[in-house]
């Protein structure tokens, strides 16, 4: 039986992988959307917009899908997601055809795409969590790795069997990620875990004892937590159930593994349960949401905008190269960034794990490497004038960008609790919703200003990095604020657990 729950959850993973793949369509935005802003004669700011709208429909409602996967389970997550993203490329797939199209529906159907992915997105990540109790940081790992490659997949697969076509291309982005999604759906589900079997009471005095023991000792371990942390009022610890559903906190039931039972009482992510607004109370909250929307906006920033990036500086470089060339190095430099987003992610899930549970380190250190990356990319980004070497500041990007999303589920469910992950996560992912804006269109401002606009309507900046210096001057100084931030997060968070950790020790002597 548990062989067959084993291969089970193997599946379940596999699939919540596949369709992660699709989720993170919109970070392809940068090889379509200059070509798509060319021929609907749109300027640098009105591009950044549509793809702004994706990152919103990507971010801005992570809580009530957090809610909905929560209360619901995954399965209705995803039929959504993939209605959402059908529906949000073809229209879009549509009007690059026509040649124009109204922005605020562009907007619109850009929306649906990124609300799309962030509700398939949830439900994968959730199951991951569910299915692999132990092993957390990795299994949620792979489906985040996923989600970072998804630019590269879709990209390459264009580049090899439609070269040079967006339209085509957007129309394989609308069959291709609710496809994708649709065939997931059969395969995505959370796979219980077996119980203890209960020892019985007549097996003798001694083990009647134990029983009473045992029980005696969760009463107290929920006690011991909420004082712990300081926020009796605001702390729920969950307890056992024993129904089997998707919307079930599996995590509280123990495991038919040796010490498994003890694994899930001394590991704080089961013991504490914080949502909504008692999270929104704590200071580690605000550190977690101040990192991840200083950090994912100056991400977010290049990623939109790699391509204009690419644009202004082989304009410059070489006046005769034509559009296609020009394009096909946006593509590369998306699949760049896709790549190593992946090693970034993938990197950053198992080593958070080997951080905490061989290292006994913090998996804050992993916000810190990400701080570092991007801090080197933006130097390189404010001196590169040689278009060549521009991919180190997309493959830096993408390897900082994929270290902190990788990590940060896991950091989530330590601080708050894997219970109400998807309720959370939703809420940590409203800060790229405010800080994505304001780098976008901060930069869209910049390149607008450089920019000059032909007879034909097209607008073209061959200023080189004097398009979009000022950009980078801004996220230069947020990284090193952010820097500042995953330094003194490590240390308070560190002396809050040592506090945890003695007080309970205390109450055991």
């Amino acid at each position: 039986m548990s062989d067959k729950l084993h291969i089970a959850r193997i599946i379940s993973s596999i699939a919540a992988t596949t369709i992660s793949l699709a989720c993170g369509s919109n970070y392809v935005y940068s090889a379509w959307g200059p070509q798509y802003a060319e021929k609907l004669k749109l300027s640098s700011t009105e591009q950044n917009l549509i793809g702004l709208s994706g990152n919103l429909g990507m971010y801005s409602l992570g809580i009530p899908v957090g809610i909905l996967v929560d209360a619901k389970g995954p399965r209705l997550a995803l039929v959504m997601g993939a209605l959402l993203l059908g529906g949000g490329y073809f229209p879009l797939h549509r009007a690059y055809d026509k040649g124009s199209g109204p922005l605020p529906l562009l907007c619109m159907f850009s929306f649906f795409t990124g609300l799309g992915g962030c509700a398939a997105f949830a439900a994968a990540i959730k199951t991951s969590a569910l299915n692999w109790p132990h092993h957390r940081g990795t299994a949620t790992g792979f489906p985040v790795a996923a989600f970072g490659l998804s630019a590269f997949f879709f990209s390459m697969f264009a580049h090899f069997v439609m070269p040079g076509s967006t339209g085509d291309f957007l129309m394989l982005l609308a069959c291709g990620t609710s496809g994708i999604v649709s065939v997931g759906f059969f395969f995505l589900r959370v796979v219980p875990h077996p119980h203890y079997t209960a020892i019985p009471t007549t097996a003798g005095r001694g083990r009647a004892d134990s029983n009473r023991l045992h029980r005696s000792k969760s009463e107290e371990a929920k006690r011991r937590v909420q004082l712990a942390r300081g926020e009796a009022v605001g702390v729920e610890v969950t307890e056992g159930i024993n129904t089997d559903t998707e919307t079930s906190s599996l995590m509280s039931k123990t495991s038919s593994s040796p010490g498994d039972g003890e694994y899930l009482v001394k590991d704080r992510a089961h013991r504490v349960d914080i949502r909504g607004l008692k999270m929104i109370a704590t200071l580690e909250f605000w550190q977690l949401f101040c990192l991840m929307g200083i950090l994912t906006g100056v991400g977010l920033m290049t990623i939109n905008n790699i391509g204009n990036d690419t644009k202004a500086l082989w304009r410059h470089w070489d006046e005769t190269l034509d559009d296609d060339s020009i394009a096909k190095r946006q593509a590369m430099h998306v699949s760049t960034l896709s790549v190593c987003s992946f090693v970034g992610r993938l990197m950053s899930g198992v080593g958070s794990d080997f951080l905490a549970k061989v290292l006994h380190a913090s998996r804050w250190w992993c916000l810190t490497i990400a701080s570092l990356v991007l801090f080197a990319a933006q130097c390189l980004a404010l001196s590169i004038e040689n278009p060549h070497y521009l991919t180190l500041v997309s493959s830096l990007t993408g390897i900082a960008y994929g270290f902190l999303f990788g990590c940060f589920p896991s950091l989530v469910a330590d601080a708050f609790g894997v219970h109400g992950l998807s309720t959370n996560w939703g809420c940590m992912t409203i800060s790229p919703v405010i800080s994505g804006n304001i780098f976008n269109l901060f930069y869209g401002s910049v390149y607008d200003r450089h920019s000059i606009v032909r007879p034909g309507g097209e607008r073209e900046c061959t200023d080189g990095l004097a398009c979009y210096r000022s950009a980078y001057v801004v996220t230069f100084f947020s990284c090193l604020v952010g820097l500042a931030m995953s330094l003194w997060s490590i240390w308070y968070t560190n002396r809050q657990r040592e506090k945890e950790e003695k007080y309970l020790r205390e109450r055991e002597a």
